[in-house]
């Protein structure tokens, strides 16, 4: 008899123990039981932890963006052993003469190397995407490779920024293929895995390819991107990452730091929302700088 109402009990107390499943937020003082309860109409799961409230889910993410804005990321600059001319050279793209002609205009004009090889002519757009290929160690793809349509689920902002540009996505495999521009971003693979749970994997491609490549680029049906221009302090992201929640009423939500951008994505029975907090212009930005441009289905907060 003792045995089987201590078995009772324990099944009462399990039970009880689900329902009162416990808030992500430590401070949480939220007693409600259906606001503890992850399949109720409310809350927001967040990786492994749940969040019983708009309110716990802000304060949350406002200890997330106050530790990214005390220790932010900085990647080690990607040093080849060879220059883009020597490689240029040792692939037979270049003769020693005309690598010693375009070096001095280069000087000359204060202009980078590959710039003036295509200027002079001496180079092509896909020589020079196989010789940064072969200083990152990555492949090159032909143009006979770059043809699909592919649906976009990453900001365009983080795509234009870093010249990058998805070229193939199987959803079976959940291997995305990145074409790169001018160098690998890897803060950007790391941010694209984290949110999308996608391997991704980086090739390098010509400026004419990315720019045809990104035309083809279809939105998700109902997606947003935010991006958020002002420097807001913890506080104050954490309040506009909660109302934007409450906006899709988001149901889960992942986030990533990529380079000078917080990445949160919050997703809704019927939205989803990329919300990008910027920080200050870097070097890749301003390299990439003829390549940003703003799409219509972007919303720009000031």
């Amino acid at each position: 008899m003792k045995l089987l109402i201590d078995s009772l009990i324990a099944k009462v107390d399990q039970s009880w123990k689900s329902m009162h499943a416990v808030c992500g937020l430590r401070t949480c003082q939220n007693t409600l039981i259906m606001r503890s309860v992850p399949e109720s109409r409310v809350g927001i799961r967040m990786g492994k932890l749940w969040y019983c409230s708009i309110d716990c889910f802000a304060n949350a993410a406002r200890a997330r963006f106050s530790a990214l804005s005390v220790a932010r990321t900085a990647e080690m600059p990607h040093s080849p052993r060879l220059s883009i001319g020597l490689v240029m050279l040792s692939k037979g793209y270049l003769s020693n003469e005309q690598l010693r002609s375009a070096v001095a205009q280069s000087q000359l004009s204060g202009e980078e190397l590959e710039v003036v090889l295509l200027q002079l002519g001496l180079a092509s757009e896909w020589q020079l995407a196989a010789a940064r290929a072969v200083q990152w160690g990555y492949p090159v793809l032909g143009r006979d490779r770059i043809s699909q349509s592919v649906d976009a689920d990453i900001p365009v902002t983080l795509l234009r920024t870093f010249s990058a540009v998805p070229l193939h996505y199987s959803a079976t495999a959940k291997r995305l293929l990145l074409g790169f521009v001018h160098r690998v971003e890897n803060s950007l693979l790391h941010s694209v895995e984290q949110i999308t749970g996608c391997t991704a994997e980086p090739c390098f491609i010509t400026p004419t390819e990315f720019r045809e490549q990104m035309e083809r680029l279809t939105t998700a049906p109902n997606y947003t991107e935010v991006v958020v221009e002002d420097a807001l302090t913890p506080a104050q992201t954490a309040k506009a990452v909660g109302g934007f929640a409450l906006e899709i009423r988001a149901r889960e939500a992942s986030f990533a730091s990529c380079r000078n951008y917080a990445w949160m994505r919050l997703s809704g029975k019927r939205r989803t929302m990329d919300v990008l907090f910027q920080g200050r212009n870097t070097e890749v930005e301003r390299k990439n700088e003829t390549f940003l441009a703003s799409g219509q289905h972007i919303r720009y907060l000031r």
